[in-house]
C-alpha cells in the first residue's frame, strides 16, 4: 500500500455580503477544492500555498486562524492500494480570476449551498460546513 500526504485550501472570496467557494472540476469528472501532494522537505501550509498558486495562479491568500481538518481516504491507482490522507485549511482571497492548470477542467465560485450541491465528495462536504460555521 502507499502512504501518501496532501494539502489544500477551501478558497472564499466576498462579494456583496456573499462569500463565494472555489471549486476545481477535476478531470475525473469529480468538483473539490485546491489540494496536491506535499514535496519532501515542505510544511502542510507550504504544498496548500504552492499548490493554490500552481492550480489557480491565486497568490493573495489569507488564512483563518484555527482552522485545519484532516481526512482520510483509500483509491486505487494503477493497480496499487492508496492510503491518502490530506490537511485543509481556510483561506480568504480578493482574487476573482482564475488561471487553471492543465491538472483541471474548469473552476466556479459558488455561494455555500451551491457549493454544497456541487461539491462531489461527502468529506468535502463535511469540510465545507465547518469552513461555513467557522465564518458566520
Amino acid at each position: 500500500m502507499i502512504e501518501e500526504t496532501s494539502a489544500g485550501i477551501i478558497l472564499f472570496r466576498k462579494e456583496d455580503a456573499k462569500k463565494l467557494y472555489l471549486l476545481l472540476h477535476y478531470p475525473s469528472g469529480h468538483w473539490d477544492f485546491v489540494k496536491g501532494k506535499m514535496e519532501k522537505g515542505e510544511s502542510p501550509c507550504d504544498t496548500a500555498i504552492r499548490e493554490t498558486k500552481e492550480e489557480t495562479g491565486i497568490t493573495d491568500i489569507t488564512f483563518v486562524e484555527r482552522f485545519e481538518e484532516w481526512i482520510k481516504y483509500n483509491f486505487q491507482h494503477q493497480g496499487e492500494l492508496v492510503n491518502k490522507k490530506v490537511v485543509f485549511f481556510l483561506a480568504e482571497t480578493k482574487t476573482k480570476d482564475v488561471e487553471i492548470s492543465h491538472e483541471h477542467q474548469g473552476y466556479t465560485w459558488l455561494d455555500y449551498n451551491e457549493s454544497m450541491e456541487k461539491t462531489t465528495f461527502d468529506n468535502a462536504r463535511t469540510i465545507l460546513t465547518k469552513a461555513q460555521k467557522l465564518l458566520s
